[in-house]
């Protein structure tokens, strides 16, 4: 493993376990859950979308042992890049599988922090429908598919939003965990308040009126369930941001899978309960029309001046709105320091390895993938989701889970402050799931961009191999 240049500024261990558990909740409670409710349940056609929600907690559980071992076991900062590597050899295939983990994420990262944005930006239009304002859209064609890029009112509010959190972002760990923990505030007061309204108006029969044939194992109900588990992932995930702060967390052997486990359990039943509640107020009929039209994104609003009005309609839309912002500012903490370990390895540009002197933060990732994700926000928000969930299943996550098997069988007697219960059940189930989900034909033009961004990348790092005599083109002493 490389060691830091001598001399350098290096990373603080400021994370607390609380400011930890903080960021992973804020950023997996972002804007997601407050939009995705209507095309989860349009995608099952019926209240049986809590199956979606419930089996996306499940395997966010099952891959979350999976990040917490290995987190537990290489607390530096990176990541999966961290563990790639060293599960599939430094020199060895794990120089390739880290370079298209660096790779996807240039793609993937920028995306998953613009959704935010985006996000964001639609749940304004209850305030300002002139946000939605297009000043030109153009379709990009490649083979039978396209997508979408344009500019709107809203594309600018995004972008304003990218470049607050990169100036919050831009300071010193400690001071970015107490930041956090104040956000979290907001985002548990939200969550709370639209968890009270659902329970004191709940109404069982309309929660649970399922259709005919609701869990008839049939083909539609199997593409439903995999369009629902992917929008339920897309809200899940961050519970593994720790993972990429984890040269920053202190205590990281216990702390890292504690706040792993913390906050899926958290978020995992404040999405179930908040979700019954809005099915035992909003007829599921009502919301698989809403997913169809613009009400769709700000369906919370909606449901808020239903109960009390137009005033309250307005509160919650701000306080879902600063939700939304707490996950940018997290997103973009995590994925800053992916680059950064990868530059300090000497497998990135060396720029992204500088630390602030001052600061003790680095600053040049920070800023480059903010300013990455600003251009994101020219892309459509259901477009966006799909390809970043579909791309990163097919680069990172089932070559992790995969991984980590290995490494089980490969190194036993590496240290393993935490091991997974029931190993390898996990993993394995987990590993199923996620094919689960690319297996079904709803996503054959994410899988396509996916299998695209390998053979690419593997290009590249085949040409920069053979140029540099890496592997697996290196002679025996360069492999030494």
């Amino acid at each position: 493993m490389t060691a830091p240049p001598s001399g350098e500024a290096q990373l603080d261990r400021g994370l607390s376990l609380s400011s930890a558990t903080a960021l992973n909740m804020i950023d997996m409670i972002g804007v997601g859950p407050f939009i995705t409710i209507p095309l989860i349940v349009g995608a099952m056609g019926g209240p049986q979308a809590m199956l979606g929600w419930l089996l996306g907690a499940v395997f966010a559980m099952f891959d979350g042992m999976v990040w917490a071992e290995l987190g537990a076991s290489m607390p530096r900062a990176g990541g999966s890049y961290r563990y790639l590597r060293e599960i599939y050899g430094l020199n060895k295939l794990g120089r390739l599988l880290s370079f298209l983990f660096i790779w996807q994420l240039s793609f993937s990262a920028p995306l998953s922090i613009a959704s935010g944005c985006i996000g964001l930006a639609k749940y304004a239009t209850f305030f300002w429908p002139s946000l939605q304002r297009t000043f030109f859209a153009f379709d990009f064609h490649i083979a039978d598919s396209y997508f979408s890029v344009a500019l709107r009112t809203e594309t600018l509010l995004g972008i304003a939003v990218v470049a607050l959190a990169a100036w919050l972002g831009y300071r010193r760990i400690a001071d970015v965990g107490k930041i956090s923990k104040l956000l979290w505030i907001t985002v548990i007061g939200t969550i709370a308040w639209v968890i009270f309204a659902g329970v004191t108006h709940f109404n069982a029969h309309r929660a649970f009126d399922f259709p005919p044939g609701a869990f008839t194992p049939n083909g539609a109900f199997f593409a439903g369930l995999a369009m629902s588990m992917l929008y339920a992932t897309y809200d899940y995930w961050g519970y593994y941001n720790v993972g990429f702060l984890g040269e920053e967390v202190q205590e990281p052997a216990k702390n890292i899978p504690k706040a792993i486990r913390n906050s899926i359990l958290a978020v995992a039943a404040i999405y179930i309960v908040m979700n019954i509640s809005v099915l035992g107020v909003v007829p599921w009929r009502e919301l698989v029309d809403t997913s169809k039209s613009d009400a769709r994104l700000y369906v919370i609003a909606s449901f808020m001046e239903r109960l009390y009005g137009h005033t309250a309609a307005g509160i919650v839309t701000v306080l879902v709105m600063i939700t939304a912002f707490a996950s940018v500012f997290s997103l973009l903490l995590g994925y800053s320091r992916v680059p950064f370990a990868a530059a300090r390895d000497g497998n990135y540009f060396r720029a992204f390895g500088k630390i602030h002197p001052e600061l003790h933060i680095p600053h040049v990732s920070l800023v480059v993938l903010a300013s990455v994700a600003a251009l994101c926000c020219f892309f459509t928000l259901q477009e966006l989701i799909a390809s970043l969930v579909i791309i990163r299943i097919m680069v990172q996550f089932i070559v992790q889970a995969i991984g980590l098997l290995y490494l089980r069988a490969s190194r036993p007697e590496m240290p393993r402050p935490y091991r997974m219960w029931l190993y390898p059940i996990p993993a394995i189930l987990a590993i199923c799931g996620f094919l689960f989900m690319l297996s079904t034909r709803v996503f054959l033009k994410q899988v396509a961009y996916g299998t695209v961004l390998v053979v690419v990348g593997t290009s590249i790092y085949m040409w920069r191999a053979w140029r540099d005599r890496e592997w697996p083109f290196a002679t025996a002493d360069r492999n030494a």
